[in-house]
């Protein structure tokens, strides 16, 4: 029972809830407050018969909005119907009264005609009488101002441009706006801006004038503007030395001696007469007419048009700045081209200072800077792009000094120019790339002109010319004369052209605002570039060429020995030059010594070179008889002229440089270097000569023969065709023919194949690969032979067992090789 209670009890609740709801879903379609959407989802969402109870309550809810409608129309009926009938009653009424008041106003129409018509002919009379009194009063006023359009009239005709403008003023404020109401007035006012035109037209087409005569003129007012700059700099220059000089008198000079007077910058024009030079100071207003800007200024200023003048003005300025700042193509092919082109920039700079500084708002500083710094930009790209182009030291020289002068003219002028003298660094490199061909060529014309021999001095007079071009040192040299000097006339040349490179390259760094230190640095830098590549480059050049023989390598070697020695004195003459130490820190060291090292080093490889080529020319020229049954009981021809060029080859290395204890180290290494490469090489070439796969088969006589060419090299080897060989070191060249000849000649296989491979083996250099291949060919030869002679039968029998030894060492031999192989 109390389940059941309970249950009932959570229905009814809920029902009533229910129409809670319902309620709230009508109340909220029916205010339009909420969207309908979320109040009918509200009711769909429920159950699912919820909505069938709802439409009832809904059609409840319309049914008792019905009867309330229905309840307010029967209350208000009876008003309504009463409402009408009464207005029906006050129509009638209405008819009547718009009857009487048409008749009446027909008849006040008629009764007024009279009246109005004497009212306006009063009106009539005294409208003429006012306008009578007006026109006396008018005229009154036109007359001054009629006066006043005449003079203006007379101004322009008499080209009286400012007073017009002021006439106009006066007509335009004083006078026009008292009579502004009539046309001719109309017609003054319409004519006044064409007045003003036609003045600002007029004043413009001076401007123009104005403007294309100083187009004209700023390469004259440029150049003048360069010179006055460039006396100035010397009266400077000068005045500085005497101020040193002074100073170092301990004379004090007096500073009112100098007076520095600048309120106006001059431009200085020289006239040249027959008898006499003047010199005439002028001022920019002396070369150019200025008045028609300034009248243009003001014209445009009292029109109110001075912003547009500025514009303007500003605008063509630089139209003729871009035709200023472009050069000529060919300006790179001489110097008049840059000089031109740097006066007619001066000369444009120059008048836009002066309209700086006596106008004012014409032109600013700010505008100038940026004018600057534009035409800047295009100056360098220009400079560095012709520049280029030059391969003339002396043009690229004078292009600098040019720049000079045009960056301290400017300068003088107000105009930063840092960036100018960063560009002269820049071309400072390519000037002395320039000098660097040049003086290459000078390098190679003065290699192509030596003789290659040791300098001959007659007596002492000539001795001293040499040594005053070169610093040549030696206290062991015997002062008797007539004698020859290690070196040969290059030497000397080449180091007065060192230093005349350090006087050229010195020339572009005068003048460039640097203090010694980093001039010093400049002519350090530039010689090494001279020193490593361009005369080590010649060098190389020099060394490689086909016509240099082993005499002139030999000089040559001689030759940087003593250059590598002068390089301390150059040193000493750029520090005389600069005046800093060579004890400074930052002082960079010439590279000399390196160049000359490695041009010693390649001259010493071509000799070894050259001996060798020519080793391999005699070696062409054999022509052995390699099937010879006996030999010629001498040694081959060919041979005995290699080994007599070879020693004569090598007295000449008696002729390397040895003023001191270095210096003979080196040249008897060089000798011996060279003499044990020719050896090696000579006994290579011979053990390739035996071993050629061309050669199938060599004769015992052949073998005897050859013997005998190696003995004679042994021979020359042990007669020391150079000093300082140790023992037999230069015989060890051949050790390796000589064991396999001795092999063959000996016929000693069973002790060759005995000891092998011990380090007491008497022919512990002989390769068993070397020794099958020799031993095939010879074995080839002997059955060659053996078919030959085959007269008597003893000799078959003796070939027969000598050939069966031959292939028991061969079998031996390639078991050495194959063991040989698999081993490595």
């Amino acid at each position: 029972m109390a389940r059941k209670s309970k249950s009932n009890l959570s229905e009814l609740y809920l029902e009533e809830n229910k129409d809670q709801i319902y309620e709230n879903a009508l109340a909220e379609i029916q205010s339009f407050e909420l969207p309908l959407g979320t109040t009918l989802r509200s009711v769909y969402d429920d159950q699912p018969n919820a909505h069938q109870k709802f439409m009832e309550k809904l059609d409840a809810c319309i049914r008792n909005h019905d009867r309330e409608i229905e309840k307010m129309c029967n209350f208000h009926h009876q008003g309504f119907v009463d409402a009408i009938t009464e207005l029906l009653k006050v129509r009638a009424d209405a008819e009547k009264l718009k009857v009487q008041v048409t008749d009446t106003n027909r008849r006040l129409q008629d009764a007024g005609k009279e009246v109005i018509a004497q009212t306006e002919e009063i009106i009539r009379c005294r409208v003429q009488q006012r306008n009578i009194t007006t026109v006396v009063e008018k005229l009154q006023l036109c007359l001054p101002v009629l006066e006043m359009y005449s003079k203006l009239k007379e101004q322009m005709s008499v080209k009286r441009y400012y007073s017009a403008l002021k006439t106009m003023e006066q007509l335009e404020n004083l006078y026009l706006p008292r009579v502004s109401q009539y046309r001719f007035c109309q017609i003054m006012i319409e004519n006044l801006p064409k007045l003003r035109e036609e003045i600002k037209e007029i004043s413009m087409s001076d401007l123009k004038d104005f403007l294309e005569s100083i187009r004209k003129h700023s390469d004259r007012i440029g150049e003048t503007a360069m010179k006055q700059a460039q006396q100035q700099k010397t009266f400077s220059t000068a005045l500085q030395k005497q101020h040193n000089v002074n100073y170092g008198r301990n004379t004090p000079l007096g500073r009112n001696r100098i007076l520095e007077s600048k309120n106006e910058i001059t431009l200085k024009r020289t006239f040249e007469d027959e008898d006499e030079h003047e010199e005439e100071v002028l001022t920019a207003q002396d070369l150019v007419d200025f008045s028609p800007v300034y009248r243009c200024l003001h014209i445009y200023s009292v029109l109110g048009d001075g912003e547009i003048f500025e514009n303007y003005y500003r605008k063509q300025r630089r139209k003729q700045a871009r035709l200023v700042l472009q050069p000529q193509s060919s300006m790179h092919e001489t110097v008049e081209g840059y000089r031109r082109y740097f006066s007619q920039i001066v000369g444009f700079f120059v008048v836009e200072d002066h309209i700086l500084h006596v106008t004012q708002g014409l032109v600013t500083r700010t505008y100038t800077d940026e004018l600057w710094n534009m035409a800047l930009s295009k100056i360098i790209a220009v400079l560095r792009t012709h520049s280029s182009y030059c391969s003339d030291p002396d043009l690229v020289l004078e292009l600098k000094n040019l720049i000079v002068v045009f960056a301290d003219t400017l300068q003088g002028y107000g105009f930063p120019v840092n960036r100018l003298f960063d560009l002269l660094f820049e071309i400072r490199d390519q000037y002395n790339e320039t000098l660097l061909k040049k003086w290459s060529g000078l390098f190679r014309d003065i290699f192509e002109a030596d003789n290659y021999s040791p300098i001959p001095v007659a007596n002492e007079e000539e001795y001293r010319i040499v040594i005053s071009k070169f610093p040549f040192q030696d206290p062991e040299l015997d002062k008797s004369f007539p004698k020859k000097l290690p070196m040969s006339q290059s030497v000397p040349q080449i180091y007065m052209q060192v230093k005349e490179f350090i006087y050229a390259s010195l020339k572009f760094s005068e003048s460039l605002h640097r203090s010694s230190t980093e001039i010093d640095d400049m002519l350090r830098k530039s010689t090494n570039l001279l020193l490593t590549r361009t005369l080590s480059s010649c060098l190389q050049n020099l060394i490689k060429k086909p016509h240099i023989g082993l005499t002139e390598l030999v000089q040559i070697i001689i030759n940087t020995t003593h250059l590598e020695q002068a390089c301390k004195y150059l040193e000493d003459f750029i520090s005389n030059i600069t005046n800093i130490s060579q004890l400074t820190v930052h002082t960079a060291r010439l590279y000399g010594l390196s160049t000359f090292k490695d041009a010693r080093h390649a001259a010493e490889g071509e000799i070894y070179t050259k001996l060798n080529q020519k080793i391999d020319e005699f070696i062409q020229i054999a022509d052995y008889d390699w099937t010879m049954s006996e030999s010629d009981g001498r040694a081959s021809g060919y041979l005995m002229d290699l080994i007599n060029f070879l020693r004569s080859t090598f007295q000449v290395f008696t002729h390397l440089p040895h003023n001191n204890n270095d210096h003979a180290a080196m040249s008897g290494k060089v000798a011996q270097t060279a003499c044990m490469s020719a050896c090696q090489h000579l006994s290579m070439s011979l053990m390739q000569m035996l071993l050629d796969s061309e050669l199938k088969q060599i004769s015992m006589g052949a073998i005897q023969q050859f013997n005998l060419d190696v003995i004679q090299c042994e021979l020359f080897a042990s007669s020391e065709p150079v000093p300082g060989f140790q023992g037999d070191t230069l015989q060890l060249a051949f050790i390796d023919l000589r064991q396999l000849l001795d092999l063959f000649m000996v016929w000693d296989w069973s002790t060759y194949l005995a000891d092998y491979g011990q380090a007491t083996s008497k022919y512990l250099r002989v390769n068993p690969s070397t020794a099958l291949t020799l031993l095939e060919k010879v074995h080839r030869g002997m059955k060659d032979s053996s078919k030959k002679n085959n007269i008597f039968a003893q000799f078959r029998k003796n070939d027969r067992d000598k050939q069966k030894l031959i292939e028991t060492v061969v079998k031996q031999l390639r078991s050495l090789v194959n063991g040989m192989s698999q081993h490595t």
